[in-house]
């Protein structure tokens, strides 16, 4: 059974009248968490694309990108991405309520968390369009407010996303540290970043991209700051 029948069975629930806090309930535990995990995804980044005024076919096709879809999974992808664009209106109880799901003590929203894979989904999505407008950033940055990430954490994320970035923005560093200091920064990036420790936490096989991604910002900002220091 593929995830996207899984998505269409939670869907058919709330659907019959079941509250959708009792369908994440349902999906809390392995593997089902990845069935949540890319509904909230979808969901959030669906009512985000209206947080510009317009939804574009660079942000729709942004999902395609996050999530390897099938073609025989297809409408039940858009069923998600349709049920959730009315509009803006709704995402911070929606938001509070996936934060609920997925924020332990053990696991709050750091870089090695699923929270913070969800935002990197997010970040992915509203950067689609080659323009981050300010009102994505607003939305981001209220949801990234309910997950409860420090701000620092947040603009890490967002400079990752950015073009022409600060490559010391993308680490999370003070350009005034020693190599050895970027260095630690960069190697903890990849160890959260590595895909079996992201499917772990809850990620999807299918959103695997969202590594890949994520891995060759880090990579490029540490490969900047290593030459400017060895031109230096």
């Amino acid at each position: 059974m593929s995830i996207w029948t899984r998505i269409s069975e939670a869907l058919a629930a709330i659907a019959q009248g079941e509250g959708l806090s009792a369908v994440f309930e349902r999906l809390r535990t392995p593997p089902e968490r990845s069935v949540a995990f890319t509904i909230a995804v979808i969901a959030l980044g669906a009512k985000m694309a209206k947080a510009d005024g317009r939804v574009t076919r660079d942000e729709v096709a942004a999902f395609r990108d996050v999530f390897q879809i099938p073609a025989s999974d297809e409408r039940a992808a858009a069923r998600v991405f349709n049920l959730a664009r009315e509009d803006v209106a709704g995402f911070e109880d929606y938001a509070s309520r996936v934060a609920s799901m997925f924020r332990t003590a053990e696991q709050p929203c750091g870089q090695d968390s699923v929270l913070c894979d969800l935002m990197e989904g997010l970040f992915h999505i509203a950067a689609a369009d080659g323009t981050y407008h300010p009102g994505e950033d607003a939305f981001l940055a209220r949801v990234a407010e309910i997950f409860g990430m420090d701000e620092a954490l947040f603009r890490r994320m967002r400079a990752r996303h950015v073009p022409d970035a600060d490559p010391y923005a993308v680490l999370g560093v003070d350009p005034g540290v020693d190599l050895a200091t970027v260095r630690a920064a960069w190697r903890a990036e990849v160890r959260a970043t590595h895909p079996d420790r992201m499917i772990a936490r809850g990620v999807p096989v299918e959103a695997a991209r969202l590594a890949e991604a994520r891995l060759a910002a880090i990579n490029a900002a540490w490969d900047s700051i290593r030459a400017e220091r060895g031109a230096a």
